[in-house]
């Protein structure tokens, strides 16, 4: 059995599946993990977020940002923006159902020795930590989901301990699903998109602090595209490669720790 994780799809089906024939994945013995943004900007949300539905339980995947903005606009409590491929989903006769599964999906998951998320671990966050506090917005999640996403948009505040309610909610899903820089107490910018090598001022790329509590721990994420899936470092394995910009796909076999990878066609062509 093998076991995979792949970067951000964003509606690339035709690539996800090309990629996963190159693998010779098969579903019913191997595993298909995914660090999230599986909808959204790319041509075919609906039957990519289908596919992986379909996969059942050969298929795992965290919660990223584009995936928590398709909940919080079918739900109402947001409006599309101009760059949003989401209608067809919106409209689909199997939208109800499809939803209910996206809104079960975890920010964070930990198997065998690695964690996946789909932005990555503030520094001063243990593992277990992160796990815990990932959890607390799951259950929100599942549970009064409105109120979650309805106060789930906005920069602030940084995390505290302290921080309790939807700014608590925030301060979480902001570190787990958006940050690339970041101050060593987890302070977040969360406006610069750019490649790590020119941080914004007090900033390091999230997993670059000396004194990150998980630097003993494997971490697989997606999010950060401008990386170009550089060397980020032991243990880091940043897997988000471009796809929806027409760049590449990138499949990583958590055994062997080799990369695959398949060109894509720009969403705007």
């Amino acid at each position: 059995m093998a076991v995979y994780a792949v970067g951000d799809i964003q509606g690339c089906l035709d690539p996800l599946k090309r990629l996963l024939d190159q693998a010779e994945f098969d579903p019913q013995c191997d595993r298909l993990l995914s660090v999230g943004d599986v909808v959204n900007r790319g041509p075919d949300s609906l039957n990519t977020l289908r596919f992986v539905k379909n996969l059942g339980d050969s298929f795992q995947m965290v919660l990223g940002n584009h995936d928590l903005h398709l909940l919080a606009v079918a739900a109402g409590v947001r409006s599309p923006t101009k760059k949003d491929t989401l209608n067809e989903i919106l409209n689909a006769p199997d939208r109800d159902e499809l939803l209910r599964w996206l809104q079960q999906q975890p920010l964070l998951f930990k198997i065998d020795n690695y964690l996946l998320v789909h932005a990555g671990i503030p520094p001063q966050w243990s593992a277990s930590e992160a796990l815990a506090l990932a959890a607390e917005v799951e259950t929100v999640l599942k549970e009064d989901s409105h109120a979650l996403l309805h106060n789930m948009y906005g920069d602030g505040p940084n995390w505290n301990a302290e921080l309790t309610g939807s700014n608590r909610w925030r301060a979480i899903i902001n570190s787990l699903t958006r940050m690339r820089f970041s101050g060593p107490d987890g302070q977040l910018d969360l406006v610069t998109k750019t490649s790590p090598d020119h941080p914004p001022a007090g900033m390091k790329p999230w997993y670059a602090h000396n004194q990150r509590k998980t630097k003993s721990t494997p971490i697989i994420f997606g999010h950060w595209a401008a990386l170009q899936g550089r060397d980020c470092g032991e243990n880091v394995f940043p897997l988000d490669t471009g796809c929806v910009w027409g760049e590449q796909l990138r499949l990583f076999d958590l055994d062997s720790r080799q990369y695959q990878h398949m060109d894509c066609q720009a969403a705007s062509d």
